[in-house]
């Protein structure tokens, strides 16, 4: 027989004994009797909700303290629906924006043009005026005309009596192949460049070199005594060339050919 069991205790059998009628649990008695476990918000049942529950403690606990409940992340739409969106200023551009290139008027892109041309204009003023731009540099030539009478290659020969307006930019003497150059570069008083070239190089090397292709004689003429032929040149250079036994002269530039004469004429 088996031992008494306190009355609020369920008996952990509930098979019921022989020739009894089976136990129906509670929840089971009230589907019969037609009354539904209760319902909770949602439609579902306290039962349901109960089980939820501690479904959702059972995870909270595994979990080490997390919470239990995460709130979900808000709908990306809803978010967009609540957020008004920008609006432009008046005009149709939106607030903050510089007008665009395409937009700009005549006047404002002269305006910008100005303001960059005007210090531009000043300092070229300033270039010229004050420090002398453009003007070229004047040196003394008789340094260089010593050192070719020094080294004794050909005789040497020096303009004189020019005017005012002549003046030397340039002088060199070297050692070239087959001889020595001395040249001397002169601006005229018209602003024309010319350049006096005395040689031992040989003339069917020297006036190839000078002239290049382009350069054709042109026929004689007497200057001081000497007869001198006329050459064309590169571009727009002419040429007035002097053959001695010991050396060829070569006055050559794009001057004009009066001031090339005057500058042959000069040679002493």
């Amino acid at each position: 027989m088996d031992p008494a069991q306190p009355a609020d205790r369920v008996p952990a059998d509930q098979t019921p004994p022989d020739g009894q009628p089976p136990v129906t649990p509670t929840g089971a008695t009230d589907a019969v009797a037609g009354s539904g476990p209760s319902k909770g918000p949602g439609g579902r049942s306290a039962t349901e909700a109960g089980t939820e529950a501690a479904l959702v403690e059972t995870t909270a606990g595994a979990g080490g303290g997390e919470p239990a409940l995460v709130e979900p992340a808000p709908d990306a739409a809803a978010v967009d629906a609540d957020v008004p969106p920008a609006r432009p200023a008046a005009g149709g551009r939106p607030v903050g924006k510089e007008k665009s290139r395409s937009e700009r008027s005549p006047k404002d892109m002269a305006l910008s043009l100005l303001v960059l041309l005007v210090p531009i204009a000043l300092l070229v003023a300033f270039y010229r005026g004050f420090l002398g731009g453009e003007q070229p540099t004047v040196i003394d030539a008789a340094p260089v005309y010593e050192q070719a009478r020094a080294a004794n290659a050909f005789p040497v020969s020096e303009p004189a009596g020019l005017s005012s307006g002549w003046r030397t930019v340039s002088a060199s003497y070297r050692t070239v192949e087959g001889g020595a150059n001395l040249r001397v570069g002169y601006l005229t008083p018209e602003g024309r460049g010319v350049q006096l070239v005395q040689s031992n190089v040989p003339p069917e090397k020297l006036l190839p070199a000078e002239l290049t292709a382009e350069g054709q004689p042109q026929g004689p003429t007497d200057l001081g005594g000497h007869n001198w032929q006329r050459y064309t040149g590169r571009g727009n250079d002419q040429a007035l060339v002097l053959l001695e036994p010991n050396r060829t002269i070569l006055v050559i530039g794009d001057a004009r050919e009066n001031e090339l004469r005057q500058l042959a004429g000069s040679l002493r």
